[in-house]
């Protein structure tokens, strides 16, 4: 059943994506006429899991900066989709680095990225161990891609990181194009890596998204990857401090961190993979 997209959340990356890819501007008339005239167009759909438990998402994942400013900015959603760039600042100035690790198998003229490794199985959930149980008696309908992981190539890069961002679509939201080289169904996500670099810099990059030139900076590692496993850590300057996990907009992890939500995590802040398919998914769009 294809999805029809109107703009009325603070970032509208998606309906901005569909609308910029025509020639639009991201309104609401121009979403709605979009519906309206019934073209269709196929996007990409990301299985998130960690043991039987899946997250399904169509615009992107984020651990670090972006996600830190993403959820922690919700204290100031008086301020509109101004919230972001006001507590993007202080972050930045106050600047988290994170240990953990990636791995990844990378798209076609990508495969230079990393280092070479074996898949080691599927990420399980350690704090709910009967939770797999409720799931197999629970879950109906589609369970996530069935792509057979152990025989892909894959790639690893160790921390520590400053931000690990996957984007589907170009754009993060009505003025941050994230993910410039981005296709809607191309079978990939794209990956934004930012390790070390000095404040300043980092500002700057902020201040270029707009027209997704700050991927050229030599501070961002950019790379599209058809699998991807994140195994987050502990901030580098407070081991007792962790993390978010965010997909969509929604924390979906949550570790040992001064953020506080009212409602559980789907899952642990512990390691998760990802998965596409392509195509799966179909939305309204303009011709």
């Amino acid at each position: 059943m294809p999805i029809g997209m109107i703009p009325a959340g603070t970032g509208n990356g998606m309906v901005k994506s569909l609308l910029h890819a025509a020639g639009e501007p991201c309104s609401a008339t121009n979403a709605i006429l979009a519906v309206i005239r019934g073209y269709k167009r196929s996007l990409d759909v990301a299985t998130i899991s960690q043991g039987k438990t899946r997250f399904f998402s169509v615009l992107m994942l984020a651990w670090g900066l972006i996600a830190d400013i993403d959820i922690e900015s919700e204290k100031y959603r008086w301020m509109g989709s101004a919230r972001i760039d006001f507590y993007g600042i202080q972050r930045i100035f106050r600047l988290r680095h994170y240990n953990g690790r990636i791995c990844f198998v990378p798209a076609p003229g990508f495969e230079d990225y990393g280092e070479p490794m074996s898949y080691h199985g599927e990420p399980t959930s350690e704090e709910n161990p009967t939770q797999d149980l409720s799931l197999k008696t629970e879950q109906h309908g589609y369970l996530g891609s069935d792509v057979k992981l152990e025989n892909l190539h894959w790639r690893t890069i160790s921390g520590p990181f400053v931000s690990i961002w996957l984007h589907n679509v170009p754009w993060a939201s009505e003025d941050a194009m994230a993910a410039p080289n981005a296709k809607f169904s191309d079978g990939y996500l794209d990956l934004i890596m930012l390790k070390d670099l000095p404040k300043l810099s980092l500002l700057s990059l902020m201040s270029n998204m707009n027209d997704g030139s700050y991927i050229r900076s030599p501070y961002v590692t950019y790379l599209k990857v058809k699998a991807f496993v994140l195994e987050p850590g502990a901030r580098v300057d407070d081991p007792t401090k962790e993390g978010i996990i965010d997909s969509d907009g929604e924390v979906i992890a949550r570790g040992n961190v001064t953020y506080k939500g009212d409602q559980k995590p789907l899952m642990t802040y512990n390691k998760i993979q990802i998965t596409m398919d392509q195509g799966l998914a179909t939305l309204f769009a303009p011709k």
